[in-house]
């Protein structure tokens, strides 16, 4: 598989169980099966011994914020889309904030970059009328256990990149998966020896 080319494949770049913490972002690899994470980028949001949470940041969907928050106050006219977090708990509804005054229980990822889970936290976000492309509103979540997560990336099912508030709000989340993961590759074609001459007739 080819997460087991390399164990470390450039910097921000790892197959390493120790590399995981949240905020950083899980790429998939090709060789990953499951439906629910094919080609998906995840942002881990969370990394302890209660779990492992993740949202899932390039499956933007055609329902708009306005319509799915539409008694929320502050979302009447939003018109960019949902994303599907993930296939649990897919009435959950989340999001990710770039701010320098989060709402006081969202809970810190990364940088300036705050997960908002409560009801309150998002009626504050929206009437404070931030822009799209500092807020994406999540349906559902990943999940997983330590272990289990940490069983599909020795699998060869995950990358793992350093998460920035660039990738998180891609301004063209469909193809991030696809420049990540030929990033990747690129790397493991690098790191592969080279064939001399010589080496070629034997």
């Amino acid at each position: 598989m080819l997460g087991m080319a390399s164990g470390q494949l450039a910097q921000g770049q790892s197959t390493r169980a120790s590399d995981l913490s949240a905020g950083k972002l899980l790429v998939a690899s090709r060789d990953l099966g499951d439906p629910n994470f094919a080609k998906t980028v995840v942002l881990l949001v969370q990394y302890d011994q209660d779990g492992v949470l993740g949202l899932i940041i390039n499956r933007r969907s055609p329902v708009a914020v306005s319509r799915l928050l539409d008694k929320m106050a502050g979302t009447r006219g939003r018109s960019e889309g949902v994303y599907a977090g993930g296939p649990v708990e897919q009435n959950a509804v989340l999001a990710l904030l770039r701010s320098r005054k989060p709402p006081a229980d969202a809970k810190h990822v990364l940088g300036d970059i705050f997960l908002v889970s409560s009801k309150a936290a998002l009626e504050q976000t929206f009437s404070s009328s931030t822009e799209s492309d500092k807020v994406h509103v999540y349906v559902g979540y990943s999940g997983w256990t330590a272990p289990q997560l940490e069983n599909e990336l020795n699998l060869g099912a995950w990358y793992i990149f350093s998460g920035s508030a660039a990738s998180v709000f891609d301004s063209d989340p469909d193809s991030l998966w696809a420049r990540l993961i030929r990033e990747t590759e690129m790397q493991v074609t690098r790191a592969l020896p080279l064939r001399t001459e010589g080496a070629s007739r034997r």
